[in-house]
């Protein structure tokens, strides 16, 4: 607490021992004047037995956030807002633009009709889309047409721009590093001069040269992912062949993740996703990890429990888990399920750490 006579961090009023006797109350006060602390009052919270996250589980449930979405289309153009989206605030984090301590995440509305302009920052980005097809992001060069249950990669300090040339709105989740780019203080963005990117290949390209089985000859590997958008219509066959073997993981489901063909890592360096399709009457295990996760229903319907707490969610339905609480999904009839999280960023920091 602040001091309203010194404007100092007022002493603890308790310590570790018990209370604060007048002895250390002055002498915290004294060193305070110098901006300098105790550790040993503060340690306990510093370094904790375990992780202890301020987020909460959550659920927004997309019928309803749909018409909010949609409600802001008429109250301001893309150009206007530059990127008309409607931010998830972990409802323990409000104000602070974050789902999860290190993830941004919202819904991004863009009509018929419109231009999102181009810029690029050094914040990644994913687009998993929910609502609509047809629109199209144009990352460094290639024009990609997206549709429902497209997972788009936009990579750090990518130039990128969105256009709506199809006859109705379309709505994606958007999914950025931002937190985390922003705690290291490293955080950079700029506009290009048009509005506009030119683009020299077609939508489907970075596919068809990286996600094939073979490479080009001669490419080096890169930290991220060459392909810019993962088709769904090329991701849900592979989880149908794991179901039908019983390739299905008693916490996850038939999971695969999307990886960088280049190295066999995640997609992204600091955010990685998966995708997952749970058998009708599935009943997950218990499970927890230190990465907080998003996830999106894509098909079916089903509940989470987390910690004591059921989520009951059903398509394009969007929740989120907190880092290190225990959940176990269900799944009423045949169900896939999106994630993504920062276990990449985790696991290259040693940090990583599961529990089934």
């Amino acid at each position: 607490m602040e001091s309203p006579t010194t404007g100092l961090m007022s002493p603890p009023s308790e310590s570790v021992a018990g209370a604060v006797t007048p002895e250390r109350a002055a002498y915290y006060e004294r060193i305070g004047k110098q901006n300098l602390a105790p550790l040993w009052e503060v340690l306990r919270g510093l370094v904790p037995p375990e992780p202890k996250t301020p987020c909460v589980p959550a659920l927004w449930r997309f019928a309803e956030v749909k018409k909010m979405v949609l409600e802001a289309g008429t109250l301001i153009t893309a150009k206007e807002a530059e990127r008309r989206v409607l931010v998830f605030e972990n409802p323990a984090l409000r104000g602070k633009s974050r789902i999860t301590q290190s993830l941004y995440a919202g819904l991004q509305l863009i009509l018929p009709g419109e231009i999102a302009p181009a810029h690029r920052h050094t914040a990644s980005a994913i687009r998993f889309v929910l609502d609509g097809e047809g629109a199209y992001t144009a990352v460094e060069g290639e024009k990609t047409v997206m549709r429902r249950g497209d997972f788009v990669i936009t990579a750090n300090w990518a130039p990128h721009d969105h256009g709506n040339p199809s006859k109705q709105p379309m709505i994606w989740l958007d999914v950025l590093d931002v937190p985390t780019v922003n705690f290291f203080d490293a955080a950079f963005s700029e506009h290009l001069e048009s509005e506009m990117q030119s683009n020299t290949r077609e939508s489907g390209d970075s596919y068809a040269r990286y996600g094939s089985g073979v490479l080009p000859d001669g490419v080096k590997p890169m930290l991220r992912s060459p392909i810019i958008n993962y088709p769904y219509t090329q991701v849900k066959p592979v989880l149908e062949r794991l179901e039908a073997s019983g390739d299905v993981d008693p916490h996850h489901g038939a999971r695969v993740r999307y990886a960088n063909p280049l190295t066999g890592g995640w997609a992204t360096p600091t955010m990685g996703a998966n995708i997952a399709m749970l058998p009708k009457g599935f009943r997950g295990k218990d499970y927890r990890s230190t990465d907080g996760a998003i996830f999106v229903c894509v098909e079916g319907e089903g509940s989470t429990r987390v910690e004591g707490e059921t989520l009951e969610w059903g398509p394009n339905d969007v929740f989120v888990i907190p880092s290190w609480k225990r959940y176990a999904h269900a799944a009423k009839g045949r169900t896939v399920l999106f994630s993504i999280s920062d276990r990449p960023a985790q696991e290259a920091l040693g940090l990583w750490r599961e529990q089934n």
